[in-house]
């Protein structure tokens, strides 16, 4: 009895430690993420200025809101979006940025900001050549993981020994287009087409 009352005090100990570590870091980690995805936003999106990104919040189907970001070029005009999204992967969550151009119709760019894949095989779904494979894809049709050389537009060519990572980055990548296409367009109708993007104020996501 002595012994199972240590460990459940050493457990409530360590649990309540780490969930302490958790809260002070969040803001930290937040933050960081925050400026990882303002850094790679020129690559996702062609063109595009981080200095003028709009940080938006757009309530998708469930009515819940997600952070999503509209991009500007150096004049201002509008010429894309970033969207943030996150799913399983084989060994544990994969947050992914998706960039898509205005009109919301062809991939422009994925981007992996964090991932815990088997390293040496599924963590390669962070390397620029698995990458570059969603760049120019359209958003028409879902994408499909194929192991032979891909034959359709809809098709991306899986890295070898991790079909299953890279099956879950496109069923991320295609669930975060169906879900938040319709809700950007409402949401576009009502935003003015071109403006220097001057004075948004980026907040950390929550």
């Amino acid at each position: 009895m002595q012994q199972a009352w240590l460990v459940l005090v050493l457990g409530f100990v360590y649990g309540g430690a780490l969930a302490g570590v958790h809260t002070t870091l969040s803001p930290r980690i937040a933050e960081n993420k925050l400026q990882e995805t303002l850094n790679v936003i020129p690559d996702l999106v062609k063109g595009a200025v981080s200095e003028r990104t709009e940080p938006l919040s757009i309530a998708g189907p469930d009515g819940r809101s997600e952070r999503v970001y509209r991009t500007r070029d150096a004049s201002g005009r509008h010429n894309g979006w970033v969207l943030a999204a996150s799913g399983q992967g084989f060994a544990d969550k994969i947050e992914v940025l998706i960039g898509l151009d205005d009109r919301l119709t062809t991939i422009t760019g994925i981007y992996v900001l964090d991932q815990k894949e088997t390293p040496g095989l599924g963590d390669y779904i962070r390397e620029a050549t698995f990458r570059d494979r969603f760049r120019g894809k359209p958003t028409e049709r879902p994408l499909i993981a194929v192991k032979p050389a891909p034959q359709l537009s809809s098709e991306i060519q899986a890295l070898s020994g991790a079909t299953v990572s890279s099956s879950s980055v496109c069923d991320i990548v295609n669930q975060a287009i169906a879900r938040m296409r319709e809700p950007i367009q409402n949401e576009q109708g009502r935003l003015p087409a071109n403006s220097s993007g001057a004075g948004n104020k980026i907040e950390v996501p929550r």
